[in-house]
């Protein structure tokens, strides 16, 4: 389980693209700096598990199906990532409740820069729209975000200076795709009306 508060912007170093997989190593000092074998790191939201540890890297073993569902399989060496240790139960909760499961992938549609701060649109996947209501959580590469305006197949965030220098979402730009994770308890909540209905 995750925040969605972003500790590091780190570096995929190497890819090793397999038939049905792919190898990621990444470099995150901070991130790798307590994690063991069989650790989970979110990786732009992303929950994977460290296979491999080197002075300052962590390796990850990625399926189709992540690779299918995210945005990873379009990450190069060279790029970057968004980097968070899973929340332990003693931490502040300092997000929404992130689970690492990416329900789809959305595209930057339009940047709006303002004097402090900067709007983002974001293309909805068919079928995500209806768990996403203003004022409420939604994670975009693994950042916890409030959603601060909807329409039928889109959503507005605003970003503050913080967020788009420590994070990818700075560097995102229009057809940029985007991991989209939307609030685990409209999900659950949909599920159980549908179950008593």
């Amino acid at each position: 389980m995750f925040t969605g508060i972003v500790e590091e912007l780190g570096e995929v170093v190497a890819i090793e693209r397999q038939s049905d997989a792919a190898r990621f190593t990444i470099r995150g000092p901070l991130v790798t700096s307590d994690a063991g074998h069989g650790d989970s790191i979110a990786v732009n939201g992303v929950c994977l598990t460290v296979v491999d540890l080197v002075d300052g890297t962590f390796t990850a073993d990625v399926m189709a199906e992540t690779l299918d569902r995210s945005s990873l399989g379009a990450l190069s060496p060279g790029s970057s990532v968004n980097l968070e240790r899973p929340v332990t139960l003693s931490a502040r909760l300092g997000g929404h409740l992130v689970q690492g499961h990416v329900d789809g992938t959305g595209t930057v549609l339009e940047r709006t820069p303002g004097e402090h701060w900067e709007v983002v649109r974001i293309g909805l996947p068919p079928g995500l729209a209806r768990y996403v209501v203003e004022k409420g959580s939604i994670t975009v590469d693994g950042v916890s975000l409030t959603v601060m305006a909807v329409g039928p197949d889109s959503f507005s965030v605003s970003l503050i200076p913080t967020t788009l220098a420590l994070t990818t979402l700075g560097q995102k730009g229009p057809g940029d795709p985007v991991n989209l994770e939307v609030d685990i308890v409209a999900k659950y909540v949909e599920k159980l009306m549908g179950a008593g209905a």
